[in-house]
């Protein structure tokens, strides 16, 4: 298990994603009010940045810029296609108002 100190809280953006490369990790921080979720950052269609996308507030979906398939994220999962596979998806808190995501070892491999 690996965890990761990101950024600030107050850095991000409301309805906003940010991009995160930490040791080795391609990270997406999204906050959708002041709920924050961390995801993989490519797209699992094909290697496009997913923090470059538009955020739905309402139904908790980044885009994929390029080719509008849309992921959820709370469960990486994507709603249409051309993606027919998931994005990884990290369990993240906000530690002395820092964000800090928890990489397991079932999500390095």
């Amino acid at each position: 298990m690996t965890t990761l100190s990101l950024m600030p809280f107050d850095e991000l953006e409301v309805d906003s994603a940010t991009r995160v490369d930490k040791d080795g990790h391609r990270l997406s921080v999204i906050r959708i009010g002041d709920d924050l979720y961390v995801i993989g950052d490519e797209c699992s269609h094909a290697d496009y940045s997913l923090s470059e996308g538009e955020i739905d507030a309402d139904e908790k979906t980044i885009e994929c810029w390029k080719h509008g398939s849309a992921f959820h994220v709370e469960t990486g999962e994507p709603d249409c296609l051309p993606a027919t596979s998931a994005v990884p998806v990290y369990d993240v808190s906000v530690v002395d108002g820092v964000v800090t995501v928890t990489i397991t070892s079932e999500d390095q491999s």
